[in-house]
């Protein structure tokens, strides 16, 4: 029996580069003529992996959030790693937006990417290791189709393939 190949799916983002791009971006808001005493600031809670934008009104949020997102993709972070929602009001007539930061596999979008790569009847395994999936297989093409299925599905974060052996 030929040993088994492996690799694992995880969806990782670094926290640094984020604190980076937020950083950037706050600099930005001092810098830029149409943001500048508009009083709007960006937060990051790497406790609680959200990042706050708060400003005076909706317009000024969104254009916030569109230097956030160029910054973080300048830093190589995958937009859907934000789960942005809604604006709710602050208090003075603001507007205040927070975003999630998404880091791991939730057990309900793992069984559904289980249910994805088994549905696709190639010979593998699939086990849910907490918030990753490990894949076997005992050749290698096969682990590469799974790799190239997962790349052209859409689940709403980012996914990452390690430890390929």
């Amino acid at each position: 029996m030929a040993k088994e190949q492996s690799f694992d799916v995880v969806s990782n983002v670094d926290m640094q580069e984020i604190d980076n791009a937020v950083q950037q971006a706050s600099k930005e808001l001092v810098q830029r003529y149409d943001l500048k005493d508009s009083g709007a600031t960006i937060a990051l809670d790497k406790a609680a992996a959200t990042i706050t934008v708060a400003a005076p009104a909706d317009f000024v949020a969104k254009q916030v959030v569109d230097v956030l997102g160029t910054k973080l993709i300048r830093r190589g972070i995958d937009l859907k790693a934000l789960d942005w929602g809604s604006p709710e009001a602050a208090s003075g007539g603001s507007v205040r937006v927070t975003a999630a930061i998404v880091n791991g596999i939730e057990a309900e979008l793992a069984r559904r990417i289980n249910k994805d790569i088994r549905d696709q009847k190639l010979k593998v395994k699939v086990q849910i290791e907490g918030d990753k999936l490990r894949v076997f297989s005992p050749k290698r093409d096969e682990l590469q189709e799974v790799i190239a299925f997962l790349k052209d599905q859409d689940y709403g974060i980012p996914l990452q393939f390690t430890n390929y052996r």
